[in-house]
């Protein structure tokens, strides 16, 4: 099959087309047609192994990050950690899936996306595709929409608060903007001004452009703040946030959080619900993955960077 070998820490140049095996599944595990996957920071963070948390944190890190995923290079050549596709074949303990499923999954740091096919465990996060989403809108849930529903639950969001989403444009902004207001918040976004109505299309009851001159006084009270690109400068938070509120930022907050099965199904239903859709920005092919992570790294994604994989229907 085919699939994209990391050979090295580096450059978006040292990710290669390359014909490797297809993986057989195990006894409880379902092989994956893969149709459509992303390339999200994350993804280019550990191609590039630069963390990203500043440079006291980096420096402790960056170590642990080569203990845990490899020393010269990702132990897991093949990367990507989530996709949306069509079981092509079960395991013989395999129970909840069957052949011809449309599903969606995070393989987390299993990694394994990044190709025509991947096997994962029946038990993990995965779920029947959504039957109002395409494989392309489906592949960026389990990990974008996840880690915002995740991060806003922290905050135990209540009807009629006031919650703002900084990074209102982003793959895990977009979501959180939609998932705020249904759960009743009245939603501030902010982004850049060429984002404005998208964001508002979203949702969101009130937009501001962080490049403003007046930015800071425009800013209103909230109950809530989400940083979703873990930017947000200290004036602009202090400013915002009310003194009893809560601050999160997604660098720090999805720490210790872990997927649940549970959450994606919760998205699914949302999704089914018509409360929760997926913003795609631009859509590459498997071949142009180089160029689908230089443009992620520059960081000016819209949404959702979609990879169609060649083993696609």
């Amino acid at each position: 099959m085919k699939a994209i070998i990391c050979t090295k820490y580096g450059s978006p140049d040292v990710l290669k087309l390359a014909e490797v095996n297809q993986p057989t599944p195990k006894r409880n595990e379902v092989l994956i047609k893969i149709c459509a996957t992303t390339v999200h920071i994350g993804d280019v963070k550990i191609r590039s192994l630069q963390p990203g948390m500043g440079a006291m944190k980096d420096f402790i890190i960056k170590p642990l990050m080569r203990l845990i995923i490899g020393f010269n290079g990702p132990r897991r050549k093949i990367l990507g950690m989530e996709c949306s596709g069509v079981v092509q074949a079960v395991g013989n303990d395999v129970t909840r899936f069957k052949q011809g499923d449309e599903v969606f999954t995070s393989t987390e740091m299993k990694f394994g996306t990044y190709a025509e096919y991947t096997c994962v465990d029946q038990d993990g996060i995965i779920a029947h595709k959504p039957n109002n989403m395409s494989h392309a809108e489906a592949a960026a849930v389990p990990n974008g929409a996840m880690t915002a529903l995740m991060v806003l639950r922290k905050a135990n969001v209540k009807q009629g608060q006031k919650v703002m989403i900084y990074g209102a444009s982003g793959s895990v902004g977009s979501y959180a903007v939609q998932l705020a207001k249904s759960m009743g918040a009245e939603v501030t976004g902010v982004c850049s001004a060429s984002n404005i109505d998208m964001v508002k299309a979203l949702g969101a009851a009130h937009v501001l452009d962080y490049t403003a001159d007046d930015f800071l006084q425009r800013l209103e009270t909230v109950d809530v703040i989400f940083d979703a690109v873990g930017k947000m400068e200290n004036e602009a938070r202090m400013k915002a946030l009310k003194p009893e509120g809560v601050y999160l930022d997604v660098l720090k907050a999805t720490d210790s959080l872990k997927l649940h099965i549970e959450d994606l199904l919760y998205l699914k239903a949302r999704i089914e619900e018509g409360k929760l859709k997926t913003v795609i920005d631009r859509t590459y092919a498997l071949e142009d993955m180089v160029e689908a992570h230089r443009y992620v790294e520059q960081g000016h994604k819209k949404g959702n960077v979609i990879i169609t994989v060649a083993a696609s229907e």
